[in-house]
């Protein structure tokens, strides 16, 4: 009869028998993580922080956009994430969204995920007295324009209280095959 958990209490004093029952735990857990970034998103709804529409719309009207504008998958999930960090990480929400996304999406995804707080500070940071400006130190980033693009056509317009309520099920397939497998990971040749 095999354990079903592992016995040790320090890893160093792990065994390969300890790996083989832990290994399908977390390949399992993994499996399970677009349940888990749904559920996470859901705490978004409600959530207005001052502005005219709760945070999970301006998600949907974010990933929406850049559906209706031809985006492939993976930029459409990235913006329906790219403000998840709200919830645990008020004062660096795009670090946040771009280390949950980094394994999944291209490094010019993960960037423009990563900055884009910086890039829509110019359209207030002037009103809380910091630079707007600040984008501009990275002027020489080949995914400078992409990130400005993707303020401007659909970060930026989607605070809007009069579109039409959306659903966070419209977008869940993409997220379902988005987080299927990831690109890059430490982890990754023992996850498959």
């Amino acid at each position: 009869m095999q354990a079903t958990q592992a016995t040790f209490s320090k890893m160093s004093d792990s065994t390969a028998e300890d790996w083989q029952i832990i290994l399908p735990e977390q390949i399992a857990f993994a499996k399970k993580l677009p349940d888990r970034i749904l559920t996470h998103l859901e705490l978004l709804d409600g959530d207005y922080g001052g502005f005219a529409i709760d945070r999970l719309q301006h998600s949907l009207q974010t990933a929406h956009r850049a559906a209706e504008a031809g985006e492939d998958e993976e930029y459409i999930v990235c913006a329906l994430l790219h403000d998840i960090g709200d919830t645990l990480g008020s004062t660096n929400h795009a670090d946040l969204a771009a280390v949950i996304l980094q394994p999944f999406v291209s490094e010019e995804n993960h960037w423009m995920i990563k900055h884009h707080a910086i890039f829509q500070g110019y359209n207030f940071f002037h009103f809380l007295g910091a630079d707007r400006n600040m984008r501009e130190q990275f002027l020489e980033n080949p995914n400078y324009k992409r990130t400005a693009r993707f303020i401007a056509k659909y970060d930026d317009p989607s605070f809007d209280p009069k579109m039409a309520k959306l659903d966070l099920s419209l977008f869940e397939p993409m997220v379902r095959s988005v987080f299927s497998s990831p690109k890059q990971s430490l982890y990754k040749s023992f996850m498959e």
